[in-house]
């Protein structure tokens, strides 16, 4: 009796946890269009007279900030002697972590001249596939861009980031840690993602020089503000992410 109970304990859990993921799974899709992205001109103003890579390295140490400054507040709230609506606390990580980290990786794409193709919604589908496979996107290959979401393509990319987020939940989830070490591990882990969509990237990049004039990134209709992702970074103003400023 004790062990069926125990079995029966161990598989309501691990339901109620998937349940989890996939709400968080759902609205990281959900928030990925709203995500407000800089094109390359207005990079290229915001940071005269760098070139490609040490812009890369600008946006790559800003987001490197803001995760970790996520991090720190989840590891600091774990040390309370009571951690306060911890649940909330991971589900927020969460979701800023990842929306920090597709800004980053939307960013790149017009960093490394390799924007890919469509719409606003075509293109966060796109940078979604990017995160959740930690791959740069290859242009030059239109069956590695994804076009805008059906539910069966919603279906699998929930699956997708639900693999990515459990393979790096022990890193996403400080518990008992503290903030220095909250904070640590998500910069570790921003800083390799960071790594591995700038070698792919690098691969098919184009030179600014020879660019086509690109129009301007459609801005969001309702851009994600930080209360709708992570408390911890200045609450109530719309959300420009630290990726180089």
């Amino acid at each position: 009796m004790i062990r069926e109970k125990a079995a029966e304990g161990v598989r309501k859990g691990g339901s109620r946890a998937k349940a989890g993921l996939a709400h968080l799974a759902d609205r990281i899709i959900e928030n990925a269009p709203r995500v407000p992205v800089r094109d390359l001109a207005t990079l290229r103003r915001q940071f005269p007279g760098l070139g490609p890579e040490q812009l890369a390295d600008k946006l790559v140490a800003g987001a490197m900030t803001a995760t970790s400054t996520v991090g720190a507040g989840v590891g600091a709230a774990a040390m309370l002697p009571v951690p306060p609506a911890m649940p909330a606390e991971l589900a927020a990580e969460v979701t800023g972590v990842a929306a920090i980290e597709l800004k980053l990786i939307a960013e790149l794409h017009e960093v490394y001249g390799v924007r890919p193709p469509g719409n606003l919604k075509q293109r966060s589908t796109a940078y979604l596939d990017s995160w959740s496979g930690e791959r740069g996107i290859d242009v030059t290959k239109p069956t590695t861009v994804s076009t805008a979401l059906n539910t069966h393509m919603k279906h699998q990319m929930r699956q997708q980031i639900m693999k990515r987020m459990v393979r790096n939940l022990p890193n996403l989830m400080p518990f008992m840690v503290g903030a220095a070490v909250g904070a640590l591990m998500n910069r570790r882990d921003t800083k390799k993602l960071a790594d591995r969509i700038r070698a792919d990237l690098r691969r098919i990049q184009v030179p600014w020089d020879a660019l086509a004039d690109l129009p301007p990134l459609e801005a969001p209709a309702d851009p994600l503000t930080v209360g709708d992702v992570a408390k911890e970074i200045r609450p109530g103003r719309p959300w420009r992410g630290r990726s180089g400023g």
